[in-house]
């Protein structure tokens, strides 16, 4: 048989092969019993491998982003503890358990994690250091120009200038420019300054001196004052300290009660301004005032146009200067008179806004502040301003004798210093504003009036002839009140779009005292009616007088009872809302006494004829004298001629 002719392997026999009978060489297994093999090998392998399960769905889709990693950096320990007892391990997992109660994290938040890691862990070139510029230089630019400070008083208001001065002339020379209140109460303070001047140049190192020798750059001081008009006590800046006192000590009081501060500024800035044009020195103006000023016009344009001259050139105003009276024009002074005799005397002080935002309402049934006023935390709109605007700053050096106000609560309640026409606009967008500053201007307009609360009753007739007298002003009080409420009533609507705490605050104690003030006038008006139509009897021999009191029963009905509890609502809000203010202060003084009324008996002495009324003597009070220091006999009741403050 030739080679063609061989038969082939498959067509033999199965017991003509080689080896035992039955079995296949590998060769000649079929090819899908070798495929089964690897694919259950391949099963066994990885049903060894611990399971991880996936939160959530979708999870194959997502991992399909991510085609490349190291299964390192997912590896789990699945070793098994076996330690059993007290020495157990059980109770703290094992380091891949810690991990999965800890971060809680899905393996796609694992691998961002990963992907953020290489990311962040790309390392920047180095880059030369930027040198800091000089301290001087640093200072200059950012700084806390445009405040209001409370440095301690007068003496401290000097102190914080030299420091301003000081800023200065380590940024260049510098002129300073004192303008000084001519006014008679002013005369201390401006004392208070010479005292001090000497001390302070002192320190600023420019004590007679005008070369530019050193680090410190030359000091030129003027001294100007003001009333009606304007008075250059130096014709042009001057180095020499004891000149600079001697002028200020000279200051004789005005006889002008006007004290046109704008004008001034605008009158030494535009004499001295080649000081800062020409020769490049920085300019300051200090005011030292106690008032507000009597020329920044009702629209507020000589103000603006001392504002535009001073920022275009960059001159700053600063200004030591007295508190305003919050929500108050005036304010009271102590004034020392020729003959030695001291009194208060009203003097143009505020208000710290550009319109009276609080009602002019008196306290009735409740004790009142008097004299001794708020201080508002801020000096008068316009000073204010113009310091603010300039990058000066207004320095408070005297707060008056009523209360004062933490500053870092007062930062929040600012007063808006934009210009007066801006102001205005704002008010316009909200009739809660408009209907504020409405019900302020009708309280200016006209006096609220206050009522009597105690009646002579020596009789019965007497006593109804005093309760028939006192009703009369009731209904007067009683239309100025619902016309208050009214105006105030129409921005309710608008209140709760009040974003700022200082109009949030003003309104609503607005409110809340004219409704408490109406709920007064109503029990008021029922007491005296009941008892003048059936007179109560003295329960004390000595009793002549009835008092009327706080109580806290309201008999004036339903209608009066709902206005007490909105009044107390609006009042309490207040209080809660805007804790360590003066509309706080003023909203618990309404709520501290109850706004109904109770009678109690009183004794009042009476008087004979003749010894009390015009043929009383003037009262004689001792004082002593400022020149001579020695005592002297000055009439209290003496009329005396208004000073020119």
């Amino acid at each position: 048989m030739n080679k063609a002719q061989k038969p082939h392997k498959a067509d033999v026999p199965a017991h003509d092969a080689e080896g035992t009978a039955g079995l296949v060489t590998p060769k000649e297994r079929p090819a899908w019993a070798l495929s089964l093999a690897f694919h259950v090998g391949v099963l066994i392998v990885l049903y060894s491998v611990p399971q991880a399960t996936y939160s959530g769905h979708n999870a194959t889709e997502l991992d399909s982003l991510f085609q490349e990693f190291n299964p390192e950096d997912y590896s789990f320990d699945t070793a098994v503890v076996e330690t059993m007892g007290s020495q157990s391990d059980l109770d703290n997992p094992s380091p891949s358990q810690a991990a999965a109660t800890t971060l809680s994290k899905t393996p796609q938040q694992e691998v961002q994690e990963r992907l953020d890691e290489k990311v962040l862990a790309v390392e920047s070139p180095q880059t030369a250091d930027i040198p800091l510029p000089p301290e001087n230089e640093f200072a200059d630019v950012i700084d806390i120009q445009g405040q209001t400070e409370n440095p301690g008083g007068i003496e401290g208001a000097v102190d914080r200038m030299a420091v301003e001065i000081d800023r200065s002339l380590l940024n260049r020379k510098t002129l300073v420019i004192w303008l000084f209140d001519e006014s008679g109460s002013m005369a201390a303070r401006r004392n208070a300054i010479a005292d001090r001047f000497e001390s302070i140049y002192k320190q600023l190192g420019a004590l007679k001196s005008s070369d530019n020798k050193g680090e410190r750059r030359p000091l030129k001081t003027a001294v100007v004052g003001f009333s009606d008009k304007t008075n250059f006590y130096t014709n042009e800046p001057v180095s020499d300290v004891d000149e600079i006192v001697s002028k200020i000590r000279n200051i004789k009081a005005a006889q002008s009660p006007d004290e046109n501060v704008f004008t001034a500024v605008s009158q030494v800035t535009r004499k001295w301004l080649n000081y800062r044009r020409r020769m490049r020195y920085n300019v300051m103006v200090v005011i030292v005032t106690d008032e507000r000023g009597s020329d920044y016009g009702e629209d507020g344009t000589a103000l603006e146009k001392v504002i535009q001259l001073t920022r275009a050139n960059g001159i700053r105003v600063y200004c030591i200067g007295n508190a305003a009276v919050f929500g108050r024009e005036k304010g009271w002074v102590l004034y020392r008179y020729p003959d030695g005799f001291t009194e208060e005397v009203d003097v143009d002080r505020g208000p710290e806004t550009v319109m009276m935002e609080r009602l002019a309402l008196p306290f009735w049934g409740t004790r009142g502040f008097g004299r001794y006023q708020m201080s508002s935390g801020y000096g008068p709109y316009a000073l204010n301003r113009l310091c603010a605007e300039s990058k000066g700053i207004y320095l408070i050096a005297d707060e008056g004798r009523g209360q004062k106000f933490n500053q870092s609560v007062m930062r929040g309640y600012r007063p808006d210093y934009r210009p007066i026409r801006t102001y205005l606009k704002d008010v316009e967008t909200n009739s809660a504003k408009q209907s504020l500053l409405k019900a302020a201007i009708m309280t200016r307009e006209k006096r609220i009036p206050t009522l009597s609360l105690s009646f002579n009753a020596p009789n019965d007739n007497v006593l109804r002839t005093a309760l028939n007298d006192a009703q009369k002003p009731v209904a007067e009080l009683d239309f100025r009140l619902r016309e208050l409420q009214a105006a105030l009533e129409v921005g309710e609507e608008d209140r709760g779009k009040l974003a700022e705490p200082r109009w949030q605050a003003g309104y609503d104690l607005a409110m809340g005292r004219v409704l408490a003030m109406r709920v007064r006038a109503y029990g008021y008006n029922v007491v005296l009616a009941q008892m003048k139509g059936q007179p109560k009897s003295f329960t004390k021999k000595d009793s002549n007088l009835w008092r009327l009191k706080p109580n806290r029963e309201i008999t004036s009905g339903g209608a009066v009872k709902r206005l007490h509890k909105k009044a107390v609502e609006y009042l309490n809000r207040v209080v809660d809302d805007h804790a360590g203010t003066p509309w706080a202060l003023l909203a618990e003084r309404e709520l501290s006494a109850p706004m109904g009324w109770g009678w109690s008996e009183a004794h009042r002495a009476m008087t004979t004829a003749g010894s009390r009324g015009a043929n009383n003597p003037n009262r004689v009070l001792f004082v002593t004298d400022p020149k001579t220091g020695k005592k002297k006999r000055v009439m209290v009741n003496k009329k005396r001629p208004r000073p020119p403050l």
